[in-house]
């Protein structure tokens, strides 16, 4: 584990230099439509300000390609963080020269905090420039990183920084993402792992990091045909990876040899004329899908077979979704799956971690509560990566906590 802004003993007077990722969806008219990110980051920023600290926070927003772009400022962030944080100051610093940032952050107070503008404004952001690195670390006495999100980027500001102020620590979201996803890929309970999503190239090192940790691995998504095209069934139109093909055989022999893991792939599938909302559908055998069609969703009875498994799983792992949820009528197996993991969650029999974009979306598509499984990551490619077993740069740059003396 990494230390945390709790381990720190003084905060008072201290400028807290901190990484978040306010990266969120905004509309046409510059609104911000979704502030998961914002909310989620409120607990290590209240804890800073009722510290004394001065709060420095860095973030970016889109791809402004490392120059000033009116379309992505942070300015709605500060808005919705005032909103936020009523009785804190929030102010604001919407230039681009970090000379002057220097005097903006000696005139705030302890206590109140100052947003700096889009950090991927400076073409050396995403370089991971180390003079812009300097410049940053000027602005801070500590460096906190609470930007999971941009963990696996090696950046001036979720990186390079970190090595330049004396401490840096992790913020309390950080904290919880290590400590969610550091359970699956070590808990001593049973592990299930819903692995879909449509390509099994962007899966792949996270199938075989996990396939000698599970129990179960429940493939789903447009990944179903490779695997099923692995054993020699004809999948028709449905979509296919070729290159990935033997790399499929290899999983699917690994599993059978193994006596600990059981590789579940769908036996029924929901299949479609053409790839459209309004296509014609029909359900077939896994091993019977005709040509001229395509896999969109899992079947009924792969449905309740997955929904059994999980209702005798202690732990699960969710990562992408296991068919076309965008289209109402082939979002069937991953609505059952989001419904069922929130059910046993809810009840106190499971230990839910859902990581993923597309995850996040569809539960968002459903209207079920994040609060309803045990941890949802704010990470597509990070918790991706996390998973994989990758060191993350972002994290790797946080000092370590001293290790536990054992009791007794």
């Amino acid at each position: 584990m990494k230390k945390t802004i709790r381990d720190i003993q003084q905060w008072e007077g201290k400028r807290a230099l901190v990484r978040e990722d306010f990266n969120v969806p905004l509309n046409e008219q510059g609104v911000i439509t979704d502030d998961t990110r914002i909310r989620e980051a409120l607990p290590t920023l209240r804890y800073l300000l009722e510290q004394g600290a001065k709060v420095i926070v860095m973030s970016h927003l889109g791809r402004p390609k490392g120059k000033a772009d009116p379309a992505f400022s942070l300015a709605p962030v500060a808005k919705r963080l005032q909103e936020l944080l009523p009785g804190v100051s929030v102010s604001f610093d919407a230039s681009t020269d970090l000379n002057e940032a220097v005097q903006r952050v000696n005139d705030i107070l302890p206590g109140q905090l100052l947003l700096l503008e889009n950090v991927r404004f400076y073409p050396g952001e995403e370089k991971n420039d180390p003079e812009l690195a300097k410049q940053l670390a000027v602005l801070g006495d500590i460096y906190v990183n609470d930007a999971f999100g941009t963990a696996h980027r090696a950046h001036a500001s979720t990186e390079g920084v970190a090595h330049l102020l004396p401490v840096q620590v992790a913020g309390f979201l950080m904290e919880k993402e290590i400590k969610a996803l550091s359970s699956v890929l070590h808990s001593d309970k049973p592990l299930t792992a819903i692995i879909g999503g449509s390509k099994i190239s962007t899966k792949i090192t996270v199938l075989e990091n996990l396939l000698p940790k599970v129990r179960h691995m429940i493939i789903g998504g447009g990944m179903i045909f490779t695997f099923l095209k692995a054993q020699g069934l004809s999948v028709g139109n449905s979509l296919v990876e070729d290159d990935f093909v033997e790399t499929a055989k290899k999983l699917l022999a690994d599993a059978k040899a193994s006596t600990k893991v059981t590789l579940v792939l769908p036996d029924d599938i929901m299949i479609a004329d053409q790839f459209a909302a309004d296509a014609e559908s029909r359900i077939v055998d896994a091993d019977e899908i005709p040509d001229g069609w395509m896999g969109l969703d899992i079947g009924p009875n792969s449905i309740t077979r997955i929904q059994e498994l999980l209702a005798q799983s202690p732990l699960v792992l969710w990562n992408g979704p296991l068919g076309v949820f965008e289209f109402p009528r082939f979002a069937g197996g991953t609505r059952a799956v989001a419904e069922t993991l929130a059910h046993q969650t809810e009840k106190g029999q499971c230990q839910s971690i859902l990581g993923g974009g597309d995850t996040v979306a569809a539960i968002e598509q459903f209207q079920i509560q994040p609060t309803r499984f045990t941890h949802v990551s704010t990470g597509g490619g990070a918790s991706l990566e996390f998973l994989e077993g990758k060191i993350l740069p972002g994290i790797a740059a946080l000092e370590d906590a001293p290790a536990q003396t054992p009791v007794g």
